[in-house]
């Protein structure tokens, strides 16, 4: 099991607070995330059998929402948009300044877990383009030789 049976009695408490919801899945899924920075799958096999509900269903919504990650995530998450706005203001060589300068390509983890890249197709600040959040931390009209600067910020 994760992590030595990850503290399976600390799970079923969170499976235990929402079992009585209807769609109790997702908070469960939410706080599993939260605790461990991505859902393991023993925990997903113990939320499906303690909600009762078949293990496929646990894991479509588990990779619907892009909040939820299969894998261990960095301790912070950068996302480069790619919408149209900043893809044509240079979104894609922001990111791959960010993949030079981590070592990691767009959907990797640093090996020291200190950061994940992602790309997403639009961060809702169209007119800052380009534009990369650090966790819930904004950058707009970012040039490429402002990014090394922006890391030193969480490393």
């Amino acid at each position: 099991m994760v992590n030595e049976r990850i503290k399976e009695a600390n799970l079923e408490k969170k499976i235990n607070k929402y079992r009585p919801e209807k769609g109790g899945v997702i908070p469960v899924l939410q706080e599993i995330n939260l605790e461990y920075g991505y859902l393991p799958e023993d925990a997903l096999k113990l939320v499906a059998k303690k909600l009762d509900i078949p293990l496929i269903q646990v894991y479509s919504i588990a990779t619907f929402y892009t909040a939820f990650s299969l894998k261990p995530r960095g301790r912070h998450l950068i996302n480069v948009c790619l919408g149209t706005a900043c893809f044509v203001k240079g979104g894609r060589r922001i990111l791959e300044k960010l993949e030079r300068e981590l070592e990691i390509k767009a959907g990797e983890t640093t090996r020291d877990l200190k950061f994940s890249l992602e790309t997403v197709h639009c961060i809702g600040c169209c007119s800052l383009a380009p534009v990369i959040r650090i966790d819930e931390d904004a950058y707009g009209r970012l040039r490429q030789e402002k990014v090394p600067k922006i890391l030193k910020r969480y490393k």
